[in-house]
């Protein structure tokens, strides 16, 4: 079987030309040596692009191509889960020459798993770019949403989503209802709707199915569902992912104690407990949590604790602050990586365009 780590294997139909093969700070995943190892990518742009226009490798967008269309995904390089980070910010997009490594777009992942269909974590603006590079319009697309809650940073990718022109698509959301009863559904229908956007969603040629989602365990295809309610501002769900003996946690908005202190919810603590890959929220530093406690977020500081004492064996710091450089989130992740290190967790910042294989 091959490393969990190595490149995702050439599946399609005719050559991919070979193109320079570059080494970059984006590890993969490697828990079978309980860590991280470089590999080399084939680039298709300028790796310090940033602002979600980095494509995905041809190797990459032909495995979600092939699960698009249907078919079963016999192989993904001995790994259970490939995961692609297209939106890594917090709160609103941003632009600028200082963010361009790690990116500007908002919460959206996606994740692959063999014989499944695609699972995105959130529908941020960096679902635009997942629906440009993986899919054409001519493309029947059938995927799931784990939505975690209805702030605008999590859900205003959906109505530039390109696969949904294509009435064909078939796309599920799951997500949380909100404090008054409102339904997913209601929420989208009223954020994409006149005067906040030029159509409905009942003008959109896809098919979306919305699901009120509690807290519970179900499946997608043969991926296990793990979601749990976890404090933040209004009604949130964090989610957990087991399939093949490999696991991903994914809370991206996560309130740390208001007195700055460390402490976790029952229902946090069973989603994250020894998982390979946890995507946690680290939107703030310290100082600046001090002054928003109450905001629903936590430091990175708090996740790193998360991480070491549930026994996580990889960190992605992610729900990075709009207002933080490339260069302060690299000084931030060089304080934090010994941290972890010494608990036997590797930590990462998430950028955008950056895949690891659990």
């Amino acid at each position: 079987m091959s490393r969990v780590g190595e490149p995702v294997k050439q599946e399609c139909q005719g050559s991919i030309t070979e193109r320079e093969a570059v080494e970059v700070d984006a590890p993969c995943l490697d828990t079978d040596r309980g860590g991280f190892a470089r590999r080399h990518v084939r680039k298709t742009s300028r790796c310090d692009e940033g602002h979600g226009l980095r494509p995905f490798t041809s190797e990459v967008l032909h495995l979600y191509r092939l699960i698009a269309m249907g078919d079963s995904l016999a192989s993904n390089g001995g790994a259970a889960f490939s995961v692609t980070f297209h939106g890594v910010r917090g709160s609103t997009p941003c632009h600028g020459n200082d963010i361009t490594r790690y990116g500007g777009n908002t919460s959206c992942v996606s994740v692959l798993s063999p014989g499944s269909q695609p699972i995105l974590f959130d529908l941020g603006t960096g679902l635009r770019y997942f629906g440009r590079e993986c899919l054409t319009r001519d493309t029947r697309f059938v995927g799931t949403c784990l939505l975690t809650h209805s702030h605008f940073d999590h859900t205003q990718g959906l109505p530039f989503f390109a696969p949904l022109l294509n009435p064909d698509t078939v796309f599920t959301v799951h997500g949380p209802r909100q404090e008054d009863g409102m339904s997913v559904k209601a929420m989208f229908d009223k954020l994409v709707s006149p005067p906040l956007f030029p159509v409905g969603l009942d003008r959109i040629p896809g098919t979306i199915d919305f699901i009120d989602t509690d807290e519970g365990d179900f499946f997608v295809d043969r991926v296990n569902v793990r979601a749990r309610l976890i404090p933040h501002v209004g009604p949130t769900l964090g989610y957990r992912l087991d399939f093949a003996g490999r696991s991903i946690a994914y809370l991206p908005d996560h309130q740390q104690p208001k007195d700055g202190s460390n402490g976790i919810s029952d229902a946090a603590r069973e989603l994250v407990d020894g998982v390979d890959l946890l995507i946690h929220d680290s939107q703030y530093t310290p100082e600046e949590f001090a002054r928003k406690a109450d905001w629903g977020h936590c430091t990175a500081e708090y996740a790193v604790w998360v991480a070491t004492t549930h026994g996580v064996k990889n960190l992605a710091l992610f729900h990075h602050d709009p207002s933080r450089s490339d260069d302060a989130l690299d000084a931030r992740l060089s304080c934090l990586r010994g941290v972890g290190a010494a608990a036997g967790c590797h930590v990462f910042a998430a950028s955008e365009g950056q895949t690891v294989l659990v």
